[in-house]
């Protein structure tokens, strides 16, 4: 599939994506990319994403590719089942654990469990082996879950602008490589 051919839904996680994070680079560089809006980025409520993700998914007038980073990920995986057959294929990008003691009790009041049903579309998840949210062990068991094809990014952080992801051009490579394969 060629960007041109679908809508591309950019899914970003707890406090948005600055100007200089590759989410944001992609949306200004992919014509058919646009931001899935939240209320309020900085105090999640799992129904209220979710809710969105499945609205900006259903607007859709293309087949919908999502880029999700970080808590998007995790809602992506929430709304998965109420996608119908709309959704060809996510690139989920650092996945965080939820249920780790140290996230911000934020995340804590509104999320428990990540889902693990397995995903009704093709999936490519990019974890991190030095990712401070998740552990690169629960990011592997999170794609298992998902049916994701699980990519190993080595020492990359949290895959964002403070890990030094601005463009992310190894990330459009992948992301073309998912493409390719719907």
């Amino acid at each position: 599939m060629k960007t041109a051919d679908c809508d591309i839904l950019i899914v970003p996680g707890l406090g948005n994506s600055g100007p200089d994070h590759w989410q944001s680079r992609w949306e200004r560089k992919l014509p058919t990319a646009r931001r899935v809006e939240q209320a309020d980025w900085n105090a999640p409520d799992r129904a209220a994403w979710t809710s969105r993700l499945v609205e900006a998914v259903a607007a859709a007038t293309r087949p919908v590719v999502l880029v999700a980073h970080s808590l998007g990920v995790i809602a992506v995986a929430e709304a998965a089942p109420l996608f119908g057959d709309r959704v060809k294929a996510a690139f989920l990008v650092a996945p965080p654990d939820v249920a780790r003691p140290d996230m911000p009790p934020s995340i804590h009041h509104s999320y428990g469990e990540v889902p693990r049903e397995p995903l009704p579309f093709p999936s490519m998840v990019i974890a991190s082996r030095t990712d401070p949210y998740c552990g690169y062990e629960t990011a592997d068991d999170m794609a298992a879950a998902w049916g994701s094809l699980l990519v190993d990014a080595g020492d990359a952080g949290h895959i964002n602008t403070e890990s030094g992801h601005g463009p992310w051009p190894e990330g459009l490579t992948r992301f073309a490589t998912l493409l390719g394969r719907i």
